[in-house]
């Protein structure tokens, strides 16, 4: 059974650090692009950071600097380290992974999905 599943959300004041994990089973996740996508009420889908199988990253401009993605293929898990955490970075997370190399930027793109884990950032 093919499977994405998120965790590491939570609720953190401003400035502190989170890391999310995007754990695959039934498919190894070293052979797939993933994207991290958010989502915040009222607002659509929105591409977060990127991480190609032969490395190359993207970063929402928003986010860089601050947030870095990153794999472990022994795990077969991606992992999204964020850092000096904003309100406006408030929202539901999502992983998912396509069958190319390389990224893409629209959440139709992706063949797989994880459920999303809820990061809330607030004081």
């Amino acid at each position: 059974q093919v499977q994405l599943v998120e965790s590491g959300g939570g609720l953190v004041q401003p400035g502190e650090s989170l890391r999310l994990s995007c754990a695959a089973s039934g498919f190894t996740l070293d052979y797939y692009a993933v994207h991290w996508f958010r989502q915040a009420p009222g607002k659509e889908r929105e591409g977060v950071s990127c991480l190609s199988t032969t490395g190359t990253t993207y970063y929402k401009d928003s986010v860089k600097g601050r947030f870095t993605i990153s794999r472990d293929n022994a795990k077969n898990t991606v992992y999204l380290q964020m850092d000096s955490l904003k309100p406006e970075d408030t929202a539901i997370y999502y992983c998912a992974a396509r069958t190319r190399w390389y990224c893409g930027t629209e959440p139709h793109q992706y063949d797989y999905w994880g459920q999303g884990t809820q990061v809330t950032v607030s004081s």
